[in-house]
This record gives C-alpha cells, sequence and structure tokens, in this order.
C-alpha cells in the first residue's frame, strides 16, 4: 500500500487536531492496537466538507512548521517516560533478580498484589496484569516516533533542526524496541505507523532483526546529533545514542564495535562525580555524569512528577510514610512492600563500599498482625543490628529526596549514566584477547570513587576472574536501576544464579510455592501480552506460556 503524504491544500484544522494527537500520543492503555488508532483517528479528522474517497486514508496536513515536530517529539519524549515511569519497570528489572524480593502480606492476596509476587517468584503466566505495561508503553513511544518520522520530510527544515529532530527520534524508537526485545525477544517491527489492519497485525521478527533495526536507529542517531553541552537539558545527544549501541553491542558480543562505540563517549566531555550519592541528587539532574535520564518535575505537568518508579513503592507497606519520607502517603493498599533489598545483596557489598549506605537504608519499626509496618527510625544499613523489639526493613533509598506530595517525586530516572559507560567498555576490553589488563583502568575509575582513590584497585587481569568481577560491579553500581534481570540474562548467569537464589529463598519464606523459583531457559523471557495474542493472530506466544 502506497504510504500517503500530507495534502497542501488542506484548510488550517491544527488547532484543533494537534492537541488530539499529542494526547493520543501520550495514552498508555493499549499495545501494538494504538499504532492502528492513530492512523484511524488521524484520518478521521480530514476537513468535513471535501467528499472522502472511500478507498484511500488522508492524513490531512498537520506538520506545518518546525514547532509542530517539536511538539511532537515532546510527545515521544512523554511516551518513553512511561516506560521507565510504570511498575513493571522494576518488577520485571529488579525484583526478577536476586536484587530484590517483597513483603508477603497473607490477607492480601488480590489480582494485582499475587500478579507481583508471581514476577518474582517465576510463577508468572500470559495472563499477568502486571507485565503488559512495558509492552503497551514501548509500542505507543514507537508509534509517536514513527509519526515524526513518516512525515519529516513534508516540510522544508533547515538541516540541522532537521538532523536533530530525526536523530532524537530514532534514538528514542531504538531505546524503545531494546526494551522489548531484551524482554520479550522478537517482536514485530514497525519501521512505519501503519495505515491499516494489514500493516498492524503482523508476525513477530526475530532477536537478530530487532537488533539490527535497533543498531540501525541507533547508529543514525549517532551521526545527525551533537555532542552534549553542559549543562545538558535532558535530551538525547550523541553521547546517549553511542552509548545505546555501546550497550547492544555488548549484548550481542561484538565487542569490538563496542569498544569503538564507547571510547568516543569517553572524549565527549563526561565525568563521574565526585560522590556516588551525588548522583542521585535533585540539584544534579542531567549532570556530567549523566548519559540520558527521564525527565520528572512535580512542579510541571510535563514533565509530570515520578510515580509509579518512587520510593514509595519500595518502603514498608504502612499506615503513615512521614518517618521515611517524611510525607505522610498511606502505602498499605498496592503501593509499598515491593523491590526490597535481598540479603543476597546487602552481603555482596565489600567492607568500605561507600555505595551501600548510599543505596539502601534501614527502616526500624515493627510489623503488626497483619503484616503492616509502622517506623520509628530510619537508619544505615552498614553494620545494622535490630534492638530487641524491633524490625530492621531494608529499602532502597537511593531515589528518596525532598517532596511535598505523597507519590510525586522529583527524581530523574537513570537510564544510562557515565559510570555504566566506563563498566561497558571494561566488560567489552576483557572479552578481547590479550586487552584485559585495559579493562582495570575504567573498572577502578568507578571503583575509586566507591572505596576512595587507590584504596581497593582491582589488579587481576584473568578474564574469568575479572568478568565476575565486572558483573559484580555492576550488580552494586546500578542496584535498583532496573539492570541487575538484564545483565543476568545476558552474561548466561541467570539460571544459574536465580536457581540456587531460590533454594535459599523457599528456606526463609515459608510462604514460597514449590513450584516457584523453577528457572529454566523458557523463564529468561517474559510472555507477551495475552491481549496482543488474541488481537494478532499473526503473533506466538513465547514457549513456556
Amino acid at each position: 500500500m502506497e504510504r500517503l503524504k500530507y495534502s497542501k491544500n488542506k484548510p488550517d484544522v491544527s488547532a484543533g487536531v494537534l492537541p488530539f494527537i499529542n494526547k493520543l500520543i501520550q495514552m498508555k492503555r493499549f499495545g501494538i492496537y494504538s499504532l492502528l488508532m492513530l492512523a484511524l483517528c488521524l484520518a478521521s479528522c480530514k476537513d468535513f466538507l471535501e467528499e472522502n474517497n472511500p478507498t484511500t486514508i488522508n492524513l490531512g496536513n498537520y506538520f506545518k512548521t518546525e514547532n509542530d515536530f517539536n511538539l511532537a517529539l515532546n510527545g515521544a519524549y512523554a511516551q518513553v517516560r512511561s516506560i521507565y515511569n510504570n511498575k513493571s519497570a522494576w518488577l520485571m528489572g529488579e525484583m526478577r533478580s536476586d536484587n530484590a524480593h517483597y513483603d508477603y502480606k497473607s490477607s492480601d492476596q488480590g489480582v494485582a498484589t499475587v500478579n507481583k509476587y508471581a514476577v518474582a517468584d517465576f510463577l508468572d503466566d500470559k495472563l499477568n496484569t502486571q507485565t503488559p505495561a512495558k509492552w503497551n508503553a514501548a509500542y505507543n513511544a514507537i508509534s509517536a516516533a514513527n509519526t515524526i518520522l513518516d512525515h519529516i520530510d513534508d516540510i522544508t527544515l533547515p538541516a540541522e533542526s532537521k538532523d536533530k529532530i530525526i536523530g532524537e527520534t530514532r534514538f528514542l524508537r531504538a531505546l524503545s524496541y531494546l526494551e522489548l526485545v531484551r524482554y520479550y525477544g522478537g517482536v514485530p517491527i514497525y519501521p512505519h505507523a501503519p495505515l491499516s489492519r494489514a500493516e498492524t497485525y503482523i508476525p513477530r521478527s526475530t532477536v537478530q532483526q530487532v537488533y539490527d533495526f535497533i543498531i540501525a536507529d541507533a547508529t543514525d542517531a549517532a551521526q545527525k546529533l551533537s555532542p552534549p553541552a553542559f549543562p545538558q537539558t535532558g535530551r538525547a545527544t550523541k553521547g546517549s545514542a553511542l552509548t545505546l549501541l555501546g550497550d547492544v553491542y555488548v549484548t550481542l558480543k561484538k565487542y569490538d564495535l563496542a569498544e569503538s562505540a564507547l571510547r568516543q563517549v569517553l572524549l565527549m566531555g563526561y565525568d563521574l562525580l565526585p560522590n556516588y550519592t551525588d548522583v542521585y541528587q535533585l540539584a544534579n539532574k542531567n549532570s556530567k555524569e549523566s548519559i540520558f535520564e527521564i525527565q520528572f518535575n512535580t512542579a510541571l505537568a510535563t514533565p509530570q512528577p515520578n510515580t509509579a518508579a518512587s520510593v514509595y513503592n519500595y518502603i514498608p507497606r504502612m499506615a503513615s510514610s512521614t518517618i521515611i519520607t517524611g510525607v505522610n502517603q498511606n502505602t498499605i493498599q498496592d503501593m509499598g512492600g515491593y523491590n526490597t533489598p535481598t540479603d543476597n545483596l546487602i552481603n555482596d557489598y565489600e567492607p568500605g563500599d561507600k555505595r551501600l549506605d548510599a543505596t539502601i537504608a534501614v527502616a526500624e519499626g515493627t510489623f503488626n498482625a497483619n503484616d503492616d509496618f509502622t517506623a520509628t527510625a530510619v537508619k544505615p544499613i552498614a553494620g545494622y543490628t535490630a534492638p530487641a523489639g524491633k524490625v530492621g526493613r531494608p529499602f532502597a533509598r537511593k531515589f528518596l529526596h525532598a517532596h511535598t506530595i505523597g507519590n510525586q517525586t522529583n527524581d530523574n530516572w537513570p537510564v544510562y549514566r557515565y559510570a555504566e559507560v566506563l563498566l561497558l567498555l571494561a566488560e567489552s576490553l576483557n572479552e578481547q584477547p590479550g586487552k584485559s589488563p585495559q579493562a582495570l583502568t575504567y573498572l577502578n575509575m568507578v571503583r575509586d570513587r566507591a572505596f576512595g582513590a587507590g584504596v581497593s584497585p582491582v589488579i587481576t587481569t584473568d578474564p574469568g576472574a575479572l568478568r565476575s568481577i565486572i558483573l559484580h560491579e555492576r550488580r552494586v553500581e546500578l542496584a535498583f536501576e532496573n539492570k541487575r534481570w538484564i545483565d543476568l540474562v545476558r552474561t548466561g548467569n541467570a539460571i544459574t544464579v536465580m536457581n540456587a537464589f531460590g533454594v535459599s529463598q523457599k528456606q526463609k519464606y515459608s510462604y514460597l510455592q514449590p513450584g516457584s523459583y523453577n528457572v529454566t531457559q523458557d523463564r529468561l523471557l517474559f510472555p507477551i501480552p495475552n491481549a496482543e495474542i488474541l488481537l494478532n493472530e499473526k503473533l506466538e506466544q513465547n514457549p513456556g506460556y
């Protein structure tokens, strides 16, 4: 089917249509189906005075100025924000791993609660209600990006402006597909916004085809975008695109290509902030350590407040959160008690690692008969022992900063940080023959900040030993940034690590079912949302679901 372009002879209807388009771009309720909805809704907005040709779709003339494209690009950023600002992000990235568990509440066995438990316990199935949000948000972001890319040539733009719009848009699309392929495997690829049912309901591409598509987008973005200027604005840059490329190449074990991409990032002015806690301070948003982060702001409608990625999900179920957050918020109903740091993670921090207290704190208090918590103090985690009559409940604290409304925080979400660039570069060097000694430079830059310069350097150049050390370093440096499950899978450690972890979990918690933590190859991917399977008969479900 020939892809239709906007007519140049339509009356100006943008005043009424563009807000509707932007609203539609920001919808979160639909997955692939929203791709078709966007095209159909645009088609319905053409001038009602002109007779319709029943065999064609005319999208009208919506993009008339550079500002129209910038508004649409803002909408694409908003959709990408939704990928990270929903519970599926930490459920699938952290609670699926050995980093985090949950506070079990025997009196709360509602569907939402049980479905969250199931993700952590490897008991989720195709009907799980908690994991489709990632799929839906990613495809909504792809839909928003495709709308821009399909019509970027409808008007003449200055070359610099056009490159910037295309570069940022293709980066956002690449990032969205990266989220999909890592968690679901091969997925349908939409290089354009579909304009018919036939274009919408297509089969899955292979994993390699999805990665090839991501690489093409990220490569083009890196060519078109400029290096970062400090202070940064939070928009994607050449450094963002090259970091994404390096991440993909490491995943694909193309370590020489990863090294090439990541070394370019080293030359762009990024740097580690002096202290690990500095990275997450509200005053340091989009700092020199930031490669790309999701923007949140409680003072503005856009960017919106950080809600589903906030610390309120991570603290205990409490009638009042005031002792921990400074704001009185009830977290008992479907909010608190999740992403609880495990002893396994806490014990993996080495003595003297400053990242432990910066990442995890202890809420001290008591649980009642309903498994709800009352906090009386917040204590450092390092060396903590609960006093008689008290319970110390650890929680992820790196995103806890001053705010005024419960479950609405100002914390941005770090997608890529310079510390990760250094660790990815160390990994890519270690996996190439004869380059392990070079890896130490970049690995120890990260460790020097955590322990003090020269206090605890890694000196081994044995590739096998260094491989384990780098994976450990990623765990403690990037804890609760939704990297752990992906790291376990891509390094081939998920089955061994999680089955062993499951044995210890079942010894500790009697409520865990016998079939939990039965981690097989099939469990390395999540199920395609069942609603999508029902809508699209060409989609095949992942094995085991």
